[in-house]
């Protein structure tokens, strides 16, 4: 049975993720920052929890020295953002650091164990690695950033065995887009500009990441595939 790693797995498209490979048969270790994000999380078979800091590298450590085996790891943890606040350097940095360092902090720490099995990294990308987001310019550039991390690992790592992917979602139904998904004017712009006309499920998410870790998908390395209802193609 494959095993998962899965920061931020504990809510939004992180957990819709995990729920997609539990139901494939996969192993998960769905990764939290806090206690309470740990125990609002229903038991399910095959899954383990794990309090993680993604910036802080004894939080890692911690977390990778209770795994034995890794097939996959899926960097969900990173999609903080602070709106017009990000203008304000501490605020841009702290984005970053979960965002993006974050990011690299888990890849490189998990890259021995994914090297022993021959795994695949699934990292989480955004349609704000295409496109500018005037109100938050440290999310955007994070993004960015992850996208471009994905192919410099893609291409370090490959003689390795180790794919190195990202997916970038479109706008998604979870809690950090709640306030959008509920006012009525916003919502009706980003489904005008959607050409399936739907706000993204968590689950959606999922199928995606399945893909990308399947041997179906095993010569797709230094991809970011956009998981948007058509949004990046207007």
């Amino acid at each position: 049975m494959p095993h998962a790693l899965i920061t931020g797995g504990t809510s939004g498209i992180g957990a819709g993720v995990a729920r997609t490979l539990l139901a494939a048969g996969y192993r998960v270790t769905a990764a939290g920052l806090t206690e309470a994000e740990l125990s609002a999380v229903p038991p399910a078979d095959n899954l383990t929890l794990c309090q993680l800091d993604v910036t802080n590298d004894r939080s890692i450590a911690a977390c990778l020295e209770a795994i034995e085996e890794l097939d996959a790891l899926i960097n969900c943890a990173g999609m903080i953002m602070r709106g017009g606040a990000e203008y304000q350097i501490e605020n841009f940095s702290r984005v970053i650091d979960v965002n993006l360092t974050g990011t690299m902090r888990m890849c490189v720490a998990a890259k021995p164990l994914l090297a022993r099995s021959g795994g695949s990294i699934v990292n989480t990308a955004s349609m704000l690695s295409f496109f500018g987001g005037p109100m938050v310019p440290a999310y955007t550039a994070s993004k960015g950033g992850v996208a471009q991390l994905t192919k410099a690992l893609a291409t370090a790592w490959a003689e390795e065995g180790v794919r190195v992917n990202a997916i970038a979602p479109g706008w998604v139904e979870t809690e950090l887009t709640r306030n959008l998904v509920e006012d009525e004017s916003r919502s009706a712009g980003i489904l005008a500009r959607t050409p399936m006309k739907r706000w993204g499920k968590p689950d959606d998410i999922g199928g995606a990441v399945l893909f990308l870790l399947s041997q179906q998908a095993g010569f797709v390395t230094g991809a970011v595939l956009p998981v948007d209802g058509g949004y990046a193609a207007c």
